[in-house]
């Protein structure tokens, strides 16, 4: 009878220990994921969309914007120029966590999952930033394409840019709606340029002892074609370059599209470059054809595809005399 009652009194127990050691189900992945990704190299699987992203540089913070994914922003870094009026109240409710680039001890402090670069800058290894560090530490990453492509950043590019950060975030249908008015703006640009001669081009990002410019690998020298013009230095293997100033003159660019962003204004680069001697006598500076654009136009972001069309009516003034 004793015996009995211990095993009987033992059952509850040892049933309630099975119970609990009876391994947990597996947690179900978030519709449309698992995902996997290469970029530049970097091969990620996502089980779930990132919740927690810093992005570093203004153009991918844009990106981030276009696609309704503001919420999803811890932190922000590095504005080069004005906010368009569509992001500024959800830019100022993201923090700031520095000027330029955050140290990796801040940027750890904000405890992102994610963190999205515009410049190949973003994960300097001397910085502590590189993403194999960020990925030691448990931080996925992305950097902007135009950054890790082998060839000739074309606007499909952008494209593949938009249509994988929608996939990555589980919000493939705002980006495929984003890339089909896209496609419609750059064909409305192209049609109006039918039948006009293209200009050659100069672009001037800034410096003085020599010139940096727009190379032929990035996204800027695709849209100054697809504007309508010839960028001058387009043999350069980069997305920008420096150059020497006898080289622009050798080249003689008919206009000079002028990079707006920074401390120095665009009166200020217009000036050194009419005040230049051995400017004189390039065209653009002796008829005083320049063009203006913000730099975050001409870079890989979504502000690509209206900014062909601003740039396309600066090269050829006569677009603005046709009809819409």
């Amino acid at each position: 009878m004793a015996t009995a009652t211990a095993t009987a009194a033992l059952l509850p127990l040892t049933a309630c220990t099975a119970a609990e050691e009876q391994p947990a189900p597996a947690a179900k992945a978030a519709a449309g994921f698992p995902y996997t990704v290469t970029n530049c190299g970097v091969k990620t699987t996502y089980t779930a969309a990132p919740t927690r992203v810093v992005t570093m540089n203004q153009h991918v913070t844009e990106v981030m914007l276009e696609l309704g994914l503001a919420k999803s922003l811890a932190g922000t870094a590095y504005l080069d120029d004005k906010v368009l009026p569509k992001y500024e109240k959800e830019y100022k409710a993201t923090p700031v966590l520095a000027k330029e680039y955050p140290s990796y001890e801040k940027l750890l402090a904000t405890n992102p999952d994610f963190v999205y670069g515009g410049y190949a800058s973003a994960f300097s290894a001397g910085d502590g930033r590189s993403r194999e560090t960020l990925k030691k530490s448990g931080i996925n990453s992305r950097l902007n394409t135009e950054y890790c492509a082998d060839g000739k950043t074309s606007m499909d590019a952008l494209y593949q840019e938009i249509r994988e950060v929608g996939r990555t975030f589980g919000v493939t249908d705002r980006a495929e709606r984003w890339i089909t008015d896209a496609k419609k703006g750059n064909a409305a640009t192209e049609k109006k340029l039918t039948g006009v001669d293209p200009v050659s081009v100069f672009v001037y990002d800034g410096g003085d002892k020599t010139a940096s410019t727009v190379g032929g690998t990035g996204i800027g020298n695709e849209m100054i074609k697809r504007a309508g013009g010839k960028n001058v230095f387009a043999h350069l293997p980069k997305p920008f370059a420096d150059a020497a100033w006898e080289n622009v003159v050798d080249r003689k660019p008919e206009t000079i599209v002028i990079l707006d962003y920074g401390g120095t204004t665009v009166a200020q680069k217009k000036q050194r470059l009419l005040d230049d001697p051995a400017l004189a006598d390039v065209p653009a500076v002796k008829n005083k054809r320049f063009a203006v654009l913000p730099l975050s136009d001409m870079v890989l972001g979504v502000r690509a595809p209206a900014a062909v069309d601003t740039l396309a009516r600066q090269l050829h003034p006569e677009l603005n005399e046709r009809k819409k």
